[in-house]
């Protein structure tokens, strides 16, 4: 073994940088003298590493599949224990319900209960959004021979949508239950207290009319009553929410801002009909 004087590792030491920085830029010179020679170096390097990539990509793509695999497997663990326990919460709900149902015909066959009559209805597909004379209202294709008339009930997937106001031959148009002349019987599902829903234009209206000392409870679920035979009772309407002032109002159930498919049901009621709609509401009231 070769013994360096400290002297020479020193001199050795402080050439080090100078020497790879030649290097570097004689390299770099080199590049740009020959780019050809430089581009085939290139390519040579990368024909001769080929083969490696070649036999390295299958052991690596099979890793990458177990890997995946692995993850999915878990996930799909955590999956299938979180639908067992809502399973097993569905199957606890299920007995209730079925409890109940058989209570509910017994005391039906001890009361001689008359059962609500079965609507029948049509479907027809929402055309345009155009309110004519109403603010919110909308327009349905219904085809000839369709036998809607005027004050039958317009429901989406969801919930309550509004009333037939005019029918045509071909078309028949629904006033939405936010629109300004809009008058709804509901009743609180909780509290089963009455109320009145009225439309303000806006996207929720709003609850007015309901008895002393008793309060809509924010989130709790609004159906229509059967006051005054104008709608049959328990059509899901929305759920209460409290403006920022304290005003309850209701969040439709409807999907009323992408109407798409609706159904108009015939309900054999022959109780309040539509409103006349009122002047043009100022524009505050949109």
């Amino acid at each position: 073994m070769i013994r360096l004087s400290i002297q020479a590792r020193q001199a050795l030491a402080r050439l080090t940088l100078p020497v790879l920085i030649i290097a570097s830029f004689g390299l770099m010179l080199l590049g740009k003298a020959d780019a050809v020679l430089a581009e085939r170096a290139r390519i040579a390097l990368a024909d001769s590493l080929a083969p490696i990539y070649a036999v390295l990509a299958g052991p690596l793509g099979r890793l990458h599949g177990a890997a995946t695999e692995a993850v999915n497997l878990w996930d799909m663990r955590e999956e299938n224990a979180r639908l067992r326990a809502e399973n097993e919460k569905l199957r606890r709900w299920q007995s209730v319900a079925l409890a109940l149902d058989a209570e509910n015909q017994r005391l039906k066959a001890s009361l001689r209960w008359i059962p609500d009559p079965q609507g029948s209805f049509v479907t027809a597909r929402v055309v345009a959004d155009a309110g004519g004379v109403y603010a919110k209202a909308v327009l349905l294709s219904v085809g000839p021979n369709h036998n809607i008339r005027k004050g039958e009930i317009a429901v989406d997937e969801r919930g309550l949508v509004g009333r037939v106001t005019e029918v045509g031959t071909r078309t028949a148009r629904v006033l939405l239950l936010t629109d300004l002349n809009s008058r709804i019987p509901v009743t609180l599902e909780t509290s089963r207290a009455h109320a009145i829903l009225i439309g303000t234009n806006n996207p929720r209206p709003r609850l007015v009319y309901w008895p002393e000392g008793v309060m809509p409870q924010e989130g709790e679920r609004v159906v229509t009553s059967a006051e005054a035979n104008a709608f049959p009772a328990n059509l899901p309407v929305g759920t209460v929410h409290y403006t920022s002032n304290g005003t309850p109002e209701v969040e439709p159930a409807a999907r009323l801002q992408k109407l798409e498919i609706v159904r108009i049901f015939d309900f054999g009621l022959n109780g309040v009909t539509p409103p006349e709609p009122a002047a043009n509401p100022t524009p505050g009231h949109r």
